[in-house]
């Protein structure tokens, strides 16, 4: 009968023993899964700040586009050519406010 009692023992402290191993898991399993999620979220506000960054640079590049094409326009050399150089047609008048 002792023997019994022993082996019965042992049968529980063996039991315990897994049960805490698998425990253990548990807990580093569920913090790991807690970090990747924290992870996960970074990287998705970081995808969202450079989607907002490619936007901005759509309507930049767009904005360029549409000076580029103003520069090459006859009124943009005209504007350029009175306020740097100070030129006029010859048969304009200006008058000076003092």
């Amino acid at each position: 009968m002792a023997r019994t009692v022993r082996k019965e023992k042992k049968k529980r402290t063996g039991l315990l023993i897994i049960a805490v191993i698998v425990m253990m898991l548990c807990g580093v399993i569920l913090y790991q899964k807690q970090q990747k999620l924290a992870e996960r979220a970074r990287y998705e506000q970081q995808i969202a700040e450079l989607n907002a960054r490619i936007d901005d640079l759509h309507e930049e590049a767009e904005e360029i586009e549409d000076y580029k094409a103003y520069v090459q326009t006859k009124k943009y050399v005209e504007e350029i050519a009175r306020e740097r150089l100070g030129l006029v047609y010859e048969n304009e008048i200006i008058f000076e406010g003092h």
